[in-house]
C-alpha cells in the first residue's frame, strides 16, 4: 500500500510547473505529435511534454516546444533551453503584443471510439470522436 501511494505521489509530480510558474494556469497545445502544457509568466515561457514518444532528442522536442510557447504567448521565441521533457523559453515581446486568452484552435485530433466498429456491405464503419486541437 505504501508503494502505491509512493507511486502516485511521484506520477503527480510529473507534470507540475517548475517554481517560477507555479500557481498559472497550464494550455494545452499539440505541435507535430508532442502534447505540451505552456504556461507564460513575464518574458519566460515553460513547456513541459505530457505525451509518451520513444526515445526522444532535443533537438527536434525543442523547436517544437518553442512554435508551442510561441502559440501561446502572441510573441518570438528567442532562446529555448531545458531537456526532452520540460523546456523553458526567453521571450521577445512588447507588452502590447502580449496575448491574454489561450489561442484559437486550428484543427481537431479525432480517434475511433473502441468498440464502435460495424460491418455493413462494402466496408467498415467507426465512430470517431474529435477535440480542437492548436
Amino acid at each position: 500500500m505504501l508503494y502505491a501511494f509512493l507511486s502516485m505521489l511521484i506520477l503527480a509530480a510529473c507534470n507540475t510547473a517548475g517554481p517560477h510558474f507555479r500557481g498559472l494556469e497550464a494550455t494545452t497545445v499539440t505541435v507535430d505529435g508532442s502534447t505540451f502544457d505552456v504556461r507564460v509568466r513575464g518574458e519566460l515561457a515553460e513547456a513541459i511534454r505530457t505525451n509518451s514518444e520513444y526515445a526522444p532528442r532535443f533537438g527536434p522536442i525543442r523547436e517544437r516546444a518553442g512554435r508551442a510557447m510561441a502559440m501561446v504567448s502572441g510573441c518570438e521565441v528567442k532562446e529555448v533551453r531545458g531537456d526532452q521533457s520540460q523546456a523553458t523559453g526567453l521571450l521577445k515581446c512588447p507588452n502590447a503584443q502580449r496575448r491574454n486568452h489561450p489561442p484559437t484552435p486550428v484543427g481537431l485530433e479525432c480517434v475511433p471510439v473502441r468498440g464502435s466498429k460495424l460491418k455493413q456491405l462494402g466496408g467498415t464503419s467507426v465512430e470517431i470522436t474529435c477535440e480542437k486541437a492548436l
